[in-house]
């Protein structure tokens, strides 16, 4: 999949952003550094060639017996070795044909004059530049064009190679290289301690709304900076607001059951008093919407539980809790149950009460003798809720595929045999349906039915 920035966390868009922002300004910095250098070599050589300019021109303007016009009397050897890299040339100008004294290091060669639109000119008359040397090698070279008067006009000019230049920065750059280098790994790991200290209150909030989403905390608690605190604060606020439309539609739907069975039982009364066609009628149509209220409200209740922020229930002690109440109720059945000890499920308690109890019920019920129980969490991607499973199996008859489907179905009951109202299992169905989960059934092992609870769980870490 391909990096998308916008869609990075805010700690890897800082740090990022902040590491690139350090390579451009390191980057910058090295080149900046490494050009001011390569200009502080090339002055200190321009330094040493005018000293042998000013000595040449010395020569010219004081001729004599000590004169050091002739080569070989600056003290440099390297003006006595052939093709050295250092070399002066001294030209008559005003002759009628030129003429040349120069270094024995020029050997047989010449040096040529500087271009005029690429030699820098100084206030004293100087020029320098580069040219090509008498072999190939990059020359600097100051000149410098003097009157003498009687003795004539002369241009002077001394070179010497780059080479030192060169050596001299290229082993700057690799040192400034290797120090920046380390300068932006230090940054770089400075950056990425300073990242993760200023988004440790965002991680707090993160712990402190998933706990309260656990259920096993009722608020967020803890000191925030001023920019989180108003954000947590709102959180509170909207965490006591759902616990208070929770509370009060429970209320609702509890006041409203109490409305509507009381003149259902005044109905069914005096229809019980009557005798005849309208009597048995008005009682049969009393007893269906006594079904279809109840149907109703328990699914209204599930769905106000199901919306409720930080609730969470363990699902172990629920199993143990059912498997001794239904031992009692059916002695001859062998209930086994498994269930980890850590097993929490997202949800209201009795919900999960409701559920379990109706689907063990049921194959206790049906079963021959042998009922398993076994719950697991299942596995899920990180960006997946999490969700766990209750199998129930029993060695009963079971039920045909073509009839599973109409067991779910609210108030049908396969088999007027066993008592009930057939309500059980399209109840469980809604209700985990509005935890986000379903109800599955299927052939089970033991050769009975076998039923499949899917419900959210909590996510460990």
């Amino acid at each position: 999949m391909a990096f998308r920035f916008g869609a990075a966390s805010i700690a890897a868009r800082l740090f990022i952003s902040a590491a690139l922002s350090c390579i451009f300004i390191l980057t910058l910095a090295g080149l900046l550094l490494s050009a001011l250098y390569r200009q502080t070599a090339e002055t200190a050589l321009d330094d040493q060639l005018s000293v042998y300019l000013r000595a040449l021109v010395a020569d010219i303007a004081t001729p004599g017996e000590d004169s050091r016009a002739e080569p070989g009397q600056l003290g440099e050897p390297q003006f006595e070795l052939a093709l050295s890299g250092w070399y002066w040339q001294i030209t008559r100008l005003d002759g009628a044909k030129p003429d040349i004294r120069a270094s024995r290091s020029l050997f047989a060669g010449r040096l040529p004059k500087l271009p005029d639109d690429k030699a820098e000119a100084a206030p004293d008359g100087r020029r320098r530049g580069y040219v090509a040397g008498p072999d190939g090698r990059p020359l600097r070279m100051l000149e410098r064009v003097i009157n003498a008067g009687e003795q004539g006009q002369f241009l002077v000019q001394v070179a010497a190679t780059t080479q030192s230049i060169e050596s001299q920065v290229s082993q700057f750059e690799v040192a400034l290289g290797v120090t920046f280098l380390l300068l932006g790994l230090l940054l770089v790991a400075a950056m990425g301690a300073q990242v993760r200290y200023g988004l440790r209150p965002l991680r707090h909030l993160r712990r402190s709304v998933t706990a309260v989403r656990r259920g096993q905390a009722e608020r967020i608690d803890g000191e925030f900076p001023t920019e989180i605190a108003p954000l947590a604060d709102e959180l509170n606020l909207l965490i006591v607001a759902n616990r208070d439309i929770v509370e009060r539609a429970r209320t609702q739907v509890g006041n409203l059951a109490h409305a509507l069975k009381t003149p259902l039982s005044v109905i069914l009364n005096e229809a019980e008093g009557e005798s005849g066609p309208m009597a048995r009628k008005v009682r049969e149509q009393a007893a269906v919407m006594g079904d279809q209220v109840a149907f109703y409200l328990e699914r209204a209740r599930a769905a106000t539980r199901a919306g409720a922020i930080g609730v969470a229930a363990d699902a172990a002690p629920a199993l143990a809790a059912m498997a001794r109440t239904f031992g009692k109720i059916y002695p001859a059945v062998d209930l086994l149950v498994e269930c980890p000890n850590q097993l929490r499920f997202l949800g209201e308690r009795q919900d999960l009460d409701d559920m379990l109890g109706n689907l063990i019920d049921n194959a206790c019920k049906w079963s021959r003798g042998m009922v398993e129980v076994r719950a697991e969490l299942l596995p899920a991607s990180a960006r997946d809720r999490a969700f766990f499973q209750t199998i129930i199996d029993d060695d009963g008859p079971g039920l045909p595929g073509d009839q599973r489907a109409e067991a779910l179905r609210r108030g049908r009951r396969l088999d007027e045999t066993k008592p009930g109202s057939g309500l059980g299992l399209s109840i469980v169905a809604d209700l985990a349906a509005a935890y986000g989960g379903r109800l599955e059934l299927g052939l089970s092992p033991l050769g009975g039915l076998r039923a499949t609870l899917v419900l959210p769980a909590l996510a460990e870490g």
